[in-house]
């Protein structure tokens, strides 16, 4: 679908802007790679030959009878006795010496006949965000060939924990944002535009509501509910809604009067179509200015709540977490560096692209 003119300015302007196109690009390349966590990160084989079929485990569940194993839970594949029967074929021996069958298929001097050797093609880092490393030391262990990051205090590898974590405060602060937003903004254009006493009873119902302490009714319904990402995401926009309703309000109360919306009105417009049509677009510039404070905010918000333990649910892979984990482990400063590098990368990267795309909203900025 082709851009308008007003468009086409408008993302010409953004790209001029240097700094904020190359941070959407490298935003956009991390955030991709971070959407496939769970084929570069896993303790599951991405795919398994074994006796001329395949399988993919990262996407079904296969007990070990599957592989010539004796039980139907599902196969833990970094088991030697699962690798040798994946490997040979299902071979018996692999219940009394895997680790000497696994040795002979690697050196190719393993023969079995009537079975066929099979192979797994493992992920880049071969462990998920809850996975037990499986390495001699006390944790936090430091980085090494194994573990690039380390482990945290629970042997689990951090950058499998990053990766998963950078995804999932993404998506929650897309989800928040996007949701807040589109409520903030649908507020406070009904209350700038309608002005009189809708305006007057809704600035007191956000008075009332802007002053109820957030932070102890989630505390308070998660020691009821238990604590959800979809729990923590409605909550967050519960309360997180009223911080664009003042500036688009603002902006409407401004414009209501301007002689376009009175023309608009004689010819018999439409209140819905004046309201978002003519008007909210003459109120975009003021209200994405805002938004680079709600991104890093909500994505604080999330940091802060998993920092305190009143967040995501104690299996989640929380990057507030792992800060925390920092913070009790002073002698482990790779945790420190790892939590503190994530989230500057990750809050300049999007403080920068919606720079960028505030600007290029702004008829009065050019970039050269």
């Amino acid at each position: 679908m082709a851009l308008s003119p007003l468009n086409q300015r408008r993302w010409t302007n953004f790209k001029r802007n240097r700094r904020a196109y190359w941070s959407l690009i490298i935003f956009l390349i991390t955030f991709t790679i971070t959407l496939f966590a769970e084929v570069l990160a896993n303790d599951k084989p991405i795919l398994v030959s074994y006796r001329g079929d395949y399988f993919v485990p990262i996407a079904k569940f296969y007990p070990e009878t599957t592989f010539g194993g004796d039980f139907k839970t599902e196969a833990d594949y970094r088991d030697p006795v699962v690798q040798c029967l994946i490997e040979t074929g299902g071979v018996e021996d692999c219940f009394d010496a895997p680790e000497d069958i696994i040795g002979q298929v690697a050196a190719g001097s393993f023969k079995a006949d009537g079975f066929q050797k099979g192979w797994t093609l493992w992920p880049l880092i071969p462990y998920s965000f809850d996975t037990h490393v499986d390495r001699p030391g006390a944790a936090p262990l430091p980085p090494s060939a194994q573990n690039w990051l380390g482990t945290d205090d629970r042997k689990r590898d951090v950058l499998a924990r990053v990766i998963y974590g950078f995804r999932l405060s993404i998506l929650f602060t897309l989800i928040v944002t996007i949701s807040a937003s589109a409520i903030g903004i649908v507020a406070g254009a009904v209350q700038g535009y309608f002005g009189g006493w809708i305006d007057l009873i809704f600035q007191r119902i956000i008075e009332i509501w802007s002053s109820t302490p957030s932070l102890y009714v989630i505390i308070i319904l998660f020691a009821i509910l238990g604590r959800s990402f979809w729990l923590l995401v409605f909550l967050t926009i519960l309360f997180g809604w009223t911080a664009l309703v003042g500036v688009v309000r603002a902006e409407f109360l401004r414009a209501r009067n301007l002689e376009y919306v009175r023309a608009a009105k004689a010819l018999g417009v439409s209140n819905r179509v004046i309201m978002f049509r003519h008007m909210l677009p003459n109120a975009m510039v003021a209200t994405l200015t805002m938004l680079p404070f709600i991104v890093t905010g909500t994505i604080s918000t999330l940091a802060g709540l998993d920092f305190l333990g009143f967040g995501l649910p104690s299996t989640a892979p929380s990057l507030g977490e792992l800060t925390l984990q920092a913070k009790q482990n002073l002698q482990a400063p790779w945790l420190a560096f790892t939590a503190f590098f994530t989230f500057a990368i990750m809050l300049s990267l999007l403080v920068f692209i919606f720079e960028g795309v505030r600007d290029a909203f702004d008829p009065r900025k050019t970039f050269s």
